[in-house]
């Protein structure tokens, strides 16, 4: 049997007169604008923009980045490698998120050491006629980086979440700086470990969560290992069930709440810890229908000078519940 190399046999199809398909490219940044076309795709040039974030980001290569040109609302996306989504204030620039609990603005399912960062972007539900589902909600990857982002008014009580963190593998780190997350019928954020034993950090900087269930929830009763969320220069009120959660089971991941100058304030209950620790440094709790709620020894460790004062309850007891060190 005779054997064709790959331009012997380019040019015999020339010459029958059938013509070769260019592979699809891809580019490590492309564009979208609200008046782009997704027909511009897989070259989404900045003069020849794409009007989808799915169409942009499956025509960029892995560790590329998508940039927003103009004020849109982009759709929905579904994230299946490391990339990054940039709005540097051009305009609220997002995604709208409705059609009921399973729907998501932002879908996270990137291989085990991708990196992920959204800046500048506005996730929103549609309101109580069109209960949005999750704003953002990471799978898998190995970290997932929000930064300057408004996510709100997602409404379902059973599924409204803001950012639903669910890394399924041994690491997983959320970082959010800087970002408004408000009127959610559920957690504003939910983070939940599933899966073999993992080692889970979450940092929030600056992060506001406003009227929604549950301000933070930590959860590690899905996993073993640990988790470890640090919390600075930040507020979690109006929430009407916990501001701050953290939560674990028996023999699960050892689960950590560190609060440091942060303030829960106006929320059904400030802090809670059932199995799991909030350590509390420079922090003010106030105003809560209950302030403070414990299960197991030293679960609230109150650390220099923290302020808890002025809540509903008038702290008939919490005090046996914080620990001075």
């Amino acid at each position: 049997m005779t054997s064709f190399s790959s331009s012997m046999l380019a040019a015999s199809l020339l010459a029958l007169g059938i013509s070769i398909a260019p592979a699809h490219a891809q580019q490590a940044r492309s564009f979208v604008s609200g008046l782009g076309s997704d027909t511009n795709a897989p070259n989404c040039t900045r003069t020849a923009p794409c009007r989808t974030f799915q169409k942009a980001h499956d025509s960029t290569l892995a560790n590329g980045e998508i940039t927003v040109l103009d004020p849109g609302s982009y759709g929905s996306v579904n994230i299946n490698r490391a990339i990054s989504i940039i709005n540097d204030g051009v305009g609220e620039a997002g995604a709208l998120v409705s059609g009921g609990t399973g729907s998501v603005g932002i879908y996270i399912a990137a291989p085990n050491d991708a990196a992920v960062t959204l800046r500048g972007l506005t996730i929103k539900g549609l309101g109580p006629d069109w209960p949005g589902g999750k704003g953002i909600y990471f799978a898998t990857g190995a970290s997932l980086t929000v930064e300057n982002c408004v996510i709100r008014n997602l409404t379902d009580p059973n599924a409204g979440v803001g950012i639903a963190f669910v890394p399924n593998g041994s690491t997983g780190r959320l970082t959010v700086s800087n970002t408004l997350i408000t009127d959610n019928g559920g957690p504003g954020i939910d983070v939940f470990p599933i899966g073999a034993a993992s080692a889970t950090n979450v940092v929030l900087d600056r992060v506001g969560l406003y009227n929604n269930y549950v301000g933070l929830w930590v959860d590690g009763a899905g996993t073993t290992g640990s988790i470890v969320a640090t919390v600075v220069n930040s507020t979690a009120a109006g929430n009407s069930g916990r501001g701050f959660y953290a939560k674990s089971a028996g023999a699960k991941a050892v689960t950590t709440i560190v609060l440091d100058r942060s303030v829960s304030a106006g929320n059904g209950v400030g802090i809670q810890a059932d199995l799991a620790q909030v350590m509390l440094d420079r922090s003010v709790v106030t105003g809560n229908t209950t302030t403070l709620q414990a299960s197991g020894a030293n679960s609230i460790l109150s650390y220099r000078d923290n302020q808890i004062d002025l809540n509903l309850d008038g702290q008939p007891g919490v005090i046996t519940q914080v620990f001075h060190r």
